[in-house]
């Protein structure tokens, strides 16, 4: 059925005819629907879910907006989506772009403007990157338009490199292993937060995009700013990428496979508890004890 290009979604009208584009979204629909089944994304409820999928008119959330409608259309995702761009106010920002975009393609949608630039811009000192405040008022204003819409989800488009590159940030800067999750709970308890395309790769999404022609708009906020932490840490790993082709892949498995008994933090692991003669190790076929 996924491959019927004959029958589809709007958002996926005038795509390229070509087997290797085709295989291109058949791979992102996938790999999307295996990570809403993976971390359970679907409530079960007697209420239809409500999702609130933010656009930022980037490459990434265009990729989320068309596969999502692509599992709907398909009935694979029993969910109704509200499609939502917070205009920040940002000088230069084309405000008519996503809302002429959406109303197009007939996706219903919410266009909310909160001037967060001003006060991004008179807080943080010169010199220091606007990331985190800016994220903070845009989850604040994001978590508001769920909750006045009846959303039960806010949905970003953080793809696999974005949740590799946090997780390395953290690591380097932060002292912590940590990362942005593909399932979360805000801290009111209200709320979930999905992160449905936490297994595609930035690379699929930026061909996906590119080849779909969809209007991209630039974060001139961030991303005129040099020197980021995660530019730093994309440069490594695209390092990294370049000398073992599939790195970034094996990385991230890692990510779903921790080993708390073979970390240092007792609060994952009672190592104290340990006693010995209480525990055998199962070896493996290379007589190495197994991990656990």
């Amino acid at each position: 059925m996924l491959d019927d290009t004959d029958d589809i979604h709007p958002l996926f009208a005038g795509a390229p005819k070509s087997t290797e584009f085709r295989k291109l979204r058949k791979r992102i629909v996938r790999q999307t629907r295996e990570a809403i089944d993976h971390f359970s994304m679907i409530e079960d409820s007697t209420q239809k879910p409500k999702w609130l999928v933010c656009l930022s008119g980037g490459k990434d959330s265009y990729t989320l907006l068309a596969v999502l409608h692509e599992l709907k259309w398909r009935g694979l995702l029993p969910v109704d989506i509200l499609a939502c761009n917070l205009d920040q106010g940002q000088p230069g920002f084309p405000a008519t772009v996503l809302p002429e975009f959406l109303n197009r393609m007939g996706v219903p949608n919410r266009i909310e403007y909160q001037d967060t630039y001003s006060i991004v811009v008179d807080k943080v000192p010169k010199g220091r990157t606007y990331c985190a405040l800016c994220s903070r008022l845009r989850r604040g204003n994001l978590y508001r338009i769920a909750r006045e819409e009846g959303c039960t989800a806010v949905v970003l488009g953080h793809h696999r490199d974005d949740i590799l590159e946090t997780f390395f940030m953290n690591l380097f800067h932060g002292g912590r292993l940590a990362t942005m999750p593909p399932k979360l709970l805000n801290e009111e308890g209200d709320l979930f937060v999905y992160r449905p395309l936490s297994f595609v790769a930035e690379s699929d999404c930026e061909r996906f995009a590119n080849a779909m022609n969809y209007p991209i708009i630039p974060c001139d906020l961030c991303g005129s700013q040099d020197g980021l932490q995660r530019q730093q840490v994309k440069k490594i790993l695209d390092t990294w990428e370049a000398n073992a082709p599939g790195r970034r892949q094996v990385m991230f498995r890692a990510l779903m496979n921790a080993r708390p008994s073979h970390l240092l933090d007792p609060g994952l692991f009672d190592f104290a508890g340990l006693v010995r003669g209480s525990e055998k190790f199962e070896e493996s076929a290379d007589g190495l004890p197994k991990l656990r």
